[in-house]
């Protein structure tokens, strides 16, 4: 009589147990396909600082633009993978699908200086990096915005060899993220903005000042028509 009831319990327990590992595996399985299928790695900044004599300026230092007698150089790279499956239709023909894609990013920033440099241009230069750093702030966002649109993309693939083929062709889609993402990213109109607001610095506006405004309106500005003197 008392034998029953504990069989009863046992098998209960072992049901239980055996929900308990089903649960676990389709838990697991889950995460897996809910896993990120694109990630973006920022890099930290690397910043260095140079001062360089006039007359004779160093090998490794990018040309002086006209008028100009200090420079930020602001250096953003980006490198992209794409991973995807391939489905064969026969010999020469399959569809290769993408499934995932990996970009790193990063940023080199270089001021060079001139010895004895005035304050107001060292501010100046500056100035250039802070906007430089801005851009970088959410160029994750960006990069992982544009990866993501590439999830899902088919494109056809036909060759002798589909595996060669295969790979050209995920080469080819991760340079058109880098290089979708180095055409949004564009910092140039603000720097540019920034340098007609201080002309270069000669004019005595606060860099400060100058950069707050730039960043706030190059996507303004820039987008004005311009008009002709002569009308």
């Amino acid at each position: 009589m008392t034998s029953r009831p504990f069989l009863v319990f046992l098998l209960l327990l072992v049901v239980i147990g055996i929900g308990w590992l089903a649960w676990r595996d389709l838990s697991s399985r889950r995460q897996v396909r809910e896993a990120p299928v694109v990630t973006v790695s920022k890099q930290p900044i690397v910043l260095a600082r140079h001062t360089f004599d006039p007359a004779a300026p160093p090998a490794d230092m990018p040309p002086l633009a006209a008028g100009e007698s200090a420079e930020c150089d602001s250096n953003f790279l980006s490198s992209a993978s794409v991973r995807g499956e391939t489905r064969t239709t026969d010999a020469t023909h399959a569809t290769l699908s993408v499934t995932g894609a990996k970009v790193t990013l990063q940023l080199n920033i270089n001021i060079w200086l001139p010895a004895g440099a005035a304050q107001n241009m060292v501010d100046h230069e500056e100035g250039h990096r802070q906007i430089s750093e801005y851009s970088y702030q959410t160029a994750d966002k960006l990069a992982e915005r544009i990866a993501a649109g590439y999830i899902g993309k088919q494109v056809e693939i036909t060759g002798t060899d589909l595996d060669a083929e295969s790979r050209k062709a995920l080469q080819q889609l991760a340079t058109e993220i880098t290089d979708e993402y180095n055409k949004e990213l564009s910092p140039g109109p603000t720097q540019r903005l920034y340098d007609a607001i201080t002309d270069h610095s000669r004019n005595g506006v606060v860099a400060k000042d100058a950069v707050d405004h730039a960043v706030k309106n190059a996507a303004i500005e820039s987008a004005q028509p311009t008009t002709n003197p002569g009308n």
